[in-house]
């Protein structure tokens, strides 16, 4: 059994998903755009957390773990063009997540491949579960 961190699922589509519905060049919400979607699971050993940043290149990713912290940063650039229309994200990406109890700050790996960005991190054995404390007698 795992212990994902809670995440809500709904019956509504994304709400960034809606507003990509419209079919006016950069209108974006003052919320959500540009967000990096996630994918992340906890196994006994590791943390995987998935990143969906299709189109970049990996210098142009920036991945930095900071007091229980994850934080992903991306920009993609805009290529001018003449005419011709453009549905692509351009501009900075960023997004942090809460590590999980146990995570091992020192022990990171980060991958790219395909648009995905996949960034492990160790778990260590004194974080999981709860500690048990032995209550010792006043008297």
């Amino acid at each position: 059994m795992s212990s994902v961190p809670a995440r809500r699922r709904s019956v509504l589509p994304d709400l960034t998903e809606l507003f990509d519905a419209f079919p006016v060049t950069g209108f974006r919400p003052p919320f959500g755009g540009n967000l990096i979607r996630v994918e992340d699971r906890v196994e006994s050993d590791k943390y995987t957390l998935r990143a969906e940043l299709p189109g970049l290149d990996p210098e142009d990713i920036n991945v930095s773990i900071e007091d229980g912290r994850l934080t992903i940063e991306a920009e993609r650039t805009e290529e001018k063009s003449e005419g011709g229309r453009s549905e692509f994200t351009y501009g900075s990406f960023s997004r942090a997540v809460t590590l999980p109890a146990g995570a091992d700050e020192d022990a990171v790996d980060a991958n790219y491949s395909k648009g995905i960005l996949e960034v492990t991190v160790g778990m260590s054995a004194k974080g999981a579960g709860a500690k048990h404390i032995d209550v010792k007698s006043a008297d």
